[in-house]
């Protein structure tokens, strides 16, 4: 028998609840975005044809409401408060020594442990199952309305699934926009010369209070539930981490990087995992929450003024302080770029003290409107070079001047020139300024480059403004006694800079490129070129058209590229670089056996045990491989340890084959 309208409808809903929650909350979804388009289509097309079929509750339904004139008020039914903070391992241990003398035991206490989501707290009123309405935290007793904004964040449900849920269900949790979709949306942004978010949090407020819900619907936010306030006509599970399980069953998402665990110290060992982990995350976290697991105990523990005794917010390092900018000066690196730094007044951030920070070039000095004098917001996450991500225009003292950029450099005083398509201000004095001599060593001495073990940049500065080195084919003549004259070098560390300088003498001619400086030629390039010339001779002759059949070089850098070999002093400085011992073996490039992993794109991201990040990129690239810094649709294959955040999140959506440690280990044992 035909199934009724009514029947196809009901039937292709329920399939668009279990595909939205297999994606959402579950993050494994089973069928592709098409056939998910299909149903919806098709599920609207009978909706549009039988309008009274159509429900606040179904799929079609996240967008589509009128813009607001504004949010009204929303009383909670039962206050949301506020959490008690610890800073230390200390705080937390008088935390968990009150809690058992309240309850009177001195065995470990069990706790729920979830990550601090950085971002807004809301509620969700589920009456008979339907989202009735969302609203703000607000003061705790008294939030907004932004029902018509939380029903267009697919991971929230506008019906709860399955059965057995309250009459009535308040569901709290904490919106927040992934990294990826921040830096997408900020990536954007520029495109279209259009105002960015300073951080995920602000992000994801900012998109919540839009009084028009098809904006909001256009955020890539998210929403993970953490706990329920005003229950009805239901029972729920007896301990707090069952109550999160039940709701995730319910169709709600949960942060899968909850735990249970017994006492202080393994609270401590979690908070300390998860701190590692932090960066790698897919969201920002800014601690971590611990409560008593027991619903019962959590009872007779009960409040204080403003926050329950059951639980208590332990927080990471701050990721974003405030400081005063007290100065902005001008460095000179290898290639000449002339870059403003901001010198700060030092302020603690992200686990480290922080004195200063590139302001990168006159563009983003400008779109910041950044001066001496401002106080200013400093973020600082994991390993990041800390940045300038606001100017407190509120704070401005009068009588603050934009920043000029000067028309000399500030080192060897030669012209400053600015091309129309370029961001970046340059020093016209070439190696005649000491400062791009300086960085131009250090370079051709890095790790990557020639590795010259020992040589690091004080003693690089030395050298140059002793006038014992004048370009890197200098430092093949340094004798003992010579290196033994700069401060804080004694005879041994002297005689093995020596040593690692004559270690140096052999390279590889990918490594030898590299370490020119030759603008825009990183590792990657340098070693297309050597594969696809097999020597220096045929690269020095090479004219551009010939470069640019080089995979990954474009017209561009052919073109820096041909320039610096047609440099006379460039030269110069290549012959007594040979002279004075530098060698390499060249590559037949006739006999060329393609590389098994030629023309592949690999992705390495979290953290690898028995191998390096670095060595596993060297491998792959030994195999022929790309090793590119972020995920596209170009990527063959993501390489992901624990820890993978965005990355592989990404890589999972675009369908990319991902593989473990033990993987990559295969694969580099298959081809050796």
């Amino acid at each position: 028998m035909a199934m009724t309208v009514v029947e196809q409808i009901t039937q292709l809903r329920s399939l668009l609840e279990q595909y939205n929650y297999q994606y959402y909350v579950l993050d494994a979804p089973t069928v592709p975005d098409a056939e998910y388009d299909r149903v919806f289509h098709a599920v609207k097309e009978l909706e549009d044809r039988q309008p009274e079929l159509r429900r606040s509750d179904s799929p079609t339904q996240r967008v589509g409401a009128a813009p607001l004139d504004g949010f009204e008020q929303v009383r909670h039914e039962v206050r949301m408060l506020s959490l008690d903070n610890a800073f230390n391992e200390q705080d937390f241990d008088s935390f968990d020594t009150r809690l058992k003398k309240l309850l009177g035991r001195d065995d470990d206490i069990e706790y729920a442990c979830e990550p601090k989501l950085d971002g807004v707290a809301v509620s969700l009123l589920y009456r008979n199952g339907v989202l009735e309405r969302g609203a703000t935290r607000g003061d705790g007793q008294v939030g907004e309305n932004i029902t018509s904004n939380v029903r267009t964040i697919p991971s929230i449900p506008l019906k709860l699934i399955g059965s057995g849920y309250p009459d009535v269900l308040e569901v709290r949790g904490e919106i927040y926009m992934p990294r990826s979709g921040f830096e997408a949306f900020n990536d954007k942004a520029r495109e279209l010369y259009e105002k960015e978010f300073v951080n995920p949090r602000n992000a994801a407020a900012g998109s919540l209070r839009q009084l028009d819900p098809t904006v909001t619907a256009k955020r890539p936010l998210q929403m993970c539930c953490y706990s329920v306030g005003l229950v009805e006509g239901g029972d729920l599970p007896a301990r707090h981490s069952e109550i999160l399980a039940q709701l995730n069953q319910w169709g709600l998402r949960i942060n899968v990087d909850s735990a249970v665990v017994s006492g202080a110290k393994a609270c401590m060992n979690y908070y300390s995992r998860l701190g590692e982990r932090r960066d790698q995350l897919p969201m920002d976290i800014d601690g971590i929450v611990f409560k008593v697991n027991s619903i019962a105990d959590q009872q007779r523990l009960g409040f204080v003024s403003r926050a329950p005794r059951w639980a208590i917010a332990h927080k990471f390092p701050a990721q974003e302080e405030l400081t005063t900018v007290e100065g902005i000066e001008f460095q000179v690196g290898r290639t000449g770029a002339i870059t403003p730094v901001a010198r700060l007044k030092p302020v603690f951030v992200g686990g480290v003290t922080v004195s200063n920070t590139t302001l990168h070039n006159m563009d983003e000095v400008e779109r910041l409107d950044v001066r001496v004098g401002d106080t200013v917001i400093v973020r600082r996450a994991g390993d990041v070079i800390p940045q300038i991500v606001s100017v407190v225009i509120d704070k401005r003292q009068g009588g603050a001047e934009n920043l000029v950029l000067p028309q000399q450099c500030p080192v060897c005083q030669s012209p400053v020139e600015r091309s129309a398509d370029e961001a970046v201000a340059r020093c016209t004095g070439g190696l005649y300024c000491s400062a791009q001599q300086k960085e131009a060593i250090k370079h051709f001495a890095s790790r990557k480059a020639m590795d010259i073990d020992g040589l690091g940049d004080k003693i690089i500065d030395q050298l140059v403004d002793r006038e014992l080195i004048k370009n890197a084919s200098d430092l093949f003549l340094l004798n003992d006694y010579q290196l033994a004259s700069l401060d804080r070098m004694g005879p041994k560390s002297a005689a093995n800079v020596v040593a690692a300088i004559n270690k140096a003498k052999a390279t590889t001619l990918d490594k030898f490129l590299y370490a020119l400086g030759i603008r825009e030629v990183g590792e990657a390039t340098a070693r297309s070129l050597s594969q696809q010339f097999g020597s220096l001779a045929a690269l020095v002759d090479a004219d551009r058209e010939q470069l640019q059949l080089t995979p990954d070089v474009g017209a561009v850098v052919a073109e820096y590229f041909y320039g610096f070999m047609r440099a006379e002093h460039n030269l110069e400085v290549i012959s007594a670089l040979q002279e004075r011992g530098v060698h390499w073996s060249d590559i037949d490039i006739d006999e060329q056996a393609e590389l098994p992993l030629e023309g592949q794109t690999y992705v390495v991201t979290g953290t690898l045990e028995s191998i390096s990040r670095s060595d596993a990129k060297a491998r792959l690239q030994a195999l022929g491989a790309k090793v590119a810094g972020s995920v596209s649709k170009k990527t063959h294959c993501v390489v992901a340890g624990p820890g993978a955040g965005s990355k592989l999140t990404k890589a999972q959506d675009l369908g990319i084959d991902v593989i473990d440690e033990d993987g990559l280990l295969s694969l580099i044992a298959q081809h050796q």
